[in-house]
């Protein structure tokens, strides 16, 4: 009776990984003689544990990664334009400490959205939070938000992710409001010290033909490349038969 009564109080205090192993550490407790002090540390790692893995899984959905790649699964030995040591290098995140950004350039197959993906997972397994944006869904959803004017509301809630993919930034078809909106939270990344991974078939000088005008685009590329690591892929498409 009093085990059901404490496992109602850990429920109600939402204490669910407790909750769901207190029955057998009581048994085990009375069996082995275990010391208060022991049981009282296992129920509390096994909440940890608990609460540490819902924050995993739901850091994980919120990150809308659209594919299951990871570092792990990439096919480096099909790419070897990729140099795997340098990927793995940055699977710790401590490029996100230093503030650094990462743009993969290359054309289109050669894997830099699947090394995006892989970066993000590992960021999010290394406790941050991130989140993957196709480039062209990012700026349609910047200029939608002009309409109800929640366009700061946002910008605001994009530079809270430590790590934002913007995946696919090519040739896109481009409103001046839309241009404004992004470089409104390029900058704002760049004040909050936060990290992006930019996937491009574009080389820099390229993007004076997507982005105007010239001044703002010299302010993106020098904020974003002030700290950067810039990886170019020339190699074949993995999609190839």
């Amino acid at each position: 009776m009093k085990h059901n009564k404490i496992c109602m109080l850990l429920e109600e205090l939402k204490f669910k990984g407790m909750a769901h192993i207190l029955e057998d550490v009581l048994k085990n407790s009375e069996k082995d003689g275990s010391s208060t002090r022991d049981t009282l540390y296992e129920l509390l790692a096994e909440e940890l544990r608990h609460r540490r893995e819902r924050s995993l899984i739901y850091r994980m959905k919120q990150a809308k990664i659209p594919w299951e790649w990871t570092l792990s699964s990439f096919p480096f030995e099909k790419q070897p334009a990729v140099q795997k040591s340098r990927i793995m290098d940055l699977a710790d995140a401590r490029f996100m400490e230093r503030g650094e950004n990462i743009v993969f350039i290359g054309g289109p197959g050669v894997g830099k959205s699947g090394l995006a993906s892989g970066l993000l997972r590992e960021a999010i397994l290394s406790g941050n939070r991130g989140l993957f944006y196709n480039a062209q869904d990012l700026l349609d959803d910047l200029y939608a938000s002009l309409v109800d004017r929640s366009t700061s509301k946002m910008l605001k809630k994009i530079c809270r992710y430590d790590l934002l993919i913007l995946d696919e930034l090519g040739y896109l078809t481009l409103k001046p409001e839309q241009m404004n909106g992004f470089f409104k939270l390029m900058s704002e990344r760049y004040q909050a010290n936060k990290s992006t991974i930019i996937t491009t078939n574009l080389d820099y000088d390229k993007w004076y033909e997507i982005f105007k005008p010239k001044d703002m685009v010299d302010a993106l590329l020098d904020r974003l490349r002030h700290h950067c690591i810039t990886i170019r892929i020339k190699g074949e498409s993995l999609r190839k038969p």
